[in-house]
């Protein structure tokens, strides 16, 4: 039900290192080589894929779905955690509230199969919740949720945000305090930092602490930026409305009848809105850990209803089912339907001499995770100037200033040139004497958005070279 594309990361960050790990070819973008992200995550992709070759079926179908599987049923069993946490800590009545107000999330319908750091983040951070010590809870296990919270730390260090608040909160209710850091926060902490530093030493070949450059690129340097920048704002006024969408009426309604006690995950979310406001590349998916904790509050808004209760279940699944449809289904499908004709290349008797150029904004496609056969691929570059050059421009944006000119710049050598090329439609009118020149022929267009912005077009175009 899931078959659209989101944000590259979802390839380019897991399955992509992990076809590469196992595979030995595979693109690492620039945050691999500068040592931003940690294997951690890949690599129980690469575990997938290793078994399956192992077996014989390592076919570019399972290297595709069975990650997705992999990480839906992780995300299903955060589900039920979600569900079992609030049944203990009060009553099945609310949990079946808080649960039902957690699948008719469009959002969580978008994300929860998707191979993110962000979406195993969600995972390990309702893991964690279950096993906080809340008030009253009989699921607590100061172990088994500063584990979980290391874990998502590792995989993506901004996880420590949303816990932040909950971390210290715990320390100072504590009556132990010296035996709680002592006994549980030293030693969890030094043996997930140990395992990292040993997985990232095996796989980048050099002693990598990747969480310090994660944490300094991304808040201290702030260089994010550089993919897009917003209002402080954003968060307030577009991201949570978006991602709660017609959950926010009774999310606002439960914060105010729900028991002190949760007050607590209150401050979470609001301390983790606060942060990453701070901070000037935002996007919809780095909220969506704080998700599972504002169902709580949703599931309460529920059962303190005492009118038009079942107006507003009718109101809140078929709020969320349109969207949650179109964007699973049909907005951004393209991406990935594209991927069958790339395919098609591997499957011909002369594949080696085929060679594939992506003409489109960098990662807008998945790479050899979703091809598996080593064709030659080729697309428009753009890693962040690390050199804080005033005058550095990126490869696509050099692209994108005069299209036909760098083509022409490129291509001048005719044995240079691609066999196929993909693009966007909206550039083919651009290039589209370079193409008639060079014998290039459409043999494929498939539908990729209703609502195509700058760079991007409605439709994704395959081109291939005539002999003729």
């Amino acid at each position: 039900m899931v078959q659209t594309s989101f944000v590259p990361d979802e390839y380019w960050q897991s399955l992509e290192v992990a076809h590469n790990m196992t595979f030995n070819y595979g693109y690492l973008t620039w945050e691999w080589t500068e040592g931003l992200r940690g294997f951690f995550y890949p690599l129980m992709f690469a575990v997938i894929y290793k078994a399956l070759y192992l077996l014989g079926k390592d076919h570019v179908w399972f290297l595709i779905w069975i990650p997705r599987l992999a990480q839906a049923v992780l995300s299903g069993i955060a589900d039920v955690r979600l569900y079992s946490l609030v049944r203990h800590l009060e009553n099945t009545e609310l949990a079946k509230w808080v649960y039902f107000c957690q699948l008719c999330s469009w959002f969580t319908w978008y994300c929860s199969t998707r191979t993110l750091t962000n979406t195993m983040e969600a995972v390990l951070s309702t893991f964690a919740l279950y096993y906080y010590p809340l008030e009253g809870s009989s699921t607590k296990s100061s172990t088994k949720y500063l584990i979980c919270v290391a874990l998502a730390f590792l995989i993506r260090p901004t996880a420590l945000i949303l816990w932040i608040p909950l971390l210290f909160y715990h320390f100072a209710k504590e009556k132990k305090k010296a035996d709680l850091v002592v006994h549980q926060y030293l030693p969890i902490g030094i043996l997930t930092l140990a395992t990292s530093l040993i997985v990232d030493r095996i796989f980048f070949g050099k002693w990598t602490f990747v969480q310090w450059n994660f944490l300094k690129f991304n808040v201290l340097q702030d260089l994010g930026s550089f993919y897009g920048s917003h209002p402080w704002h954003w968060y307030i006024t577009q991201g949570v409305p978006v991602i709660l969408c017609t959950h926010l009426p009774f999310f606002i309604h439960g914060c105010m009848v729900t028991p002190k006690k949760y007050q607590i995950l209150l401050v979470a979310v609001a301390w983790t809105v606060l942060i990453y406001s701070a901070l000037s590349h935002k996007e919809f998916r780095f909220l969506y850990p704080v998700l599972p904790v504002c169902m709580v509050f949703c599931g309460f808004s529920f059962s303190n209803l005492k009118r038009w209760k079942k107006s507003a279940v009718g109101f809140l699944v078929l709020s969320n089912l349109f969207p949650a449809l179109y964007t699973g289904l049909i907005h951004q499908r393209g991406a990935l339907d594209i991927m069958s004709a790339i395919q098609k290349l591997c499957k011909m008797e002369n594949s080696s001499a085929s060679s594939l150029f992506i003409l489109m904004p960098c990662h807008s496609i998945p790479f050899y995770s979703h091809v598996h056969c080593p064709i030659k691929m080729n697309f428009l570059e753009c890693p962040p100037d690390l050199s804080e050059s005033d005058v550095y421009i990126d490869e696509a944006e050099v692209f994108y200033a005069s299209p036909l000119a760098w083509l022409n710049a490129e291509f001048y050598n005719k044995t240079l040139l691609p066999t196929h090329l993909i693009m966007f439609s909206v550039l083919q009118p651009e290039i589209l004497s370079f193409l008639t020149n060079n014998n290039y022929v459409k043999t494929r267009s498939v539908f990729h958005t209703h609502v195509p912005v700058g760079r991007t077009g409605s439709h994704i175009y395959m081109y291939e070279r005539s002999d003729q």
